[in-house]
């Protein structure tokens, strides 16, 4: 990968990130291109953790996102425990960037697979004062649809209600927009009946 870093992009992909994290400058397509040719010379990786967790040890932020794909792909091979190594990875320099992928993507495939962890682990997140998992809790159900669990998503979204932030206020119209494309009436009843903050109440109702 960083062989394949090209400066030019550098500077544009910190400067998106608000000059936050470092960068090697490899763009989404030329990763998954160096991800594709590394596989067909040396093939699958056999352990996606241990990996995630040598690239979670790079400086740039490429090295995250590489991890979670790599995860991503493996998502049902892994055991039930690998949700703490995915909670882990969320409070590791968390941005949206990476949270909204490991919450989608990796909480919301490993919960599928082993439903039994949702109770207790969304109780943490959503009961705990990290605005991060919060923000998982709140969005791990964002593929589910028809599927989604709507009792638990207007719980999650009712507890951070008198949130401020930006990240939390997002989640909760994303959370909500998504579903109303699989039950609009109960989103509109939702969001009726409590009282979202502007940028929530804007994204939950895009649609409408």
């Amino acid at each position: 990968m960083k062989e394949h870093a090209e400066p030019e992009e550098k500077q544009a992909m910190e400067q998106y990130m608000r000059n936050q994290f470092v960068f090697l400058g490899l763009r989404s397509p030329k990763r998954r291109v160096i991800y594709r040719d590394f596989v067909a010379e040396h093939g699958k990786p056999q352990d996606a953790i241990a990996i995630a967790k040598e690239l979670y040890t790079q400086s740039e932020r490429e090295f995250y996102y590489m991890a979670i794909d790599i995860l991503t792909k493996n998502v049902k091979k892994q055991s039930v425990d690998a949700v703490d190594f995915y909670e882990l990875l969320i409070r590791t320099e968390p941005w949206w960037d990476t949270v909204d992928l490991l919450a989608s993507t990796l909480v919301g495939g490993h919960f599928a697979l082993y439903p039994e962890l949702i109770e207790k682990y969304n109780e943490k997140w959503i009961d705990g004062d990290d605005i991060w998992l919060a923000r998982t809790a709140i969005l791990f159900q964002l593929k589910y649809k028809d599927k989604t669990d709507a009792e638990l998503l207007f719980a999650n979204c009712a507890k951070w209600l008198d949130s401020d932030e930006f990240f939390i206020q997002k989640a909760i119209g994303w959370a909500l927009r998504q579903y109303a494309k699989f039950d609009a009436d109960a989103v509109l009843a939702f969001v009726a009946s409590h009282d979202l903050a502007s940028l929530s109440r804007r994204e939950a109702l895009k649609h409408f």
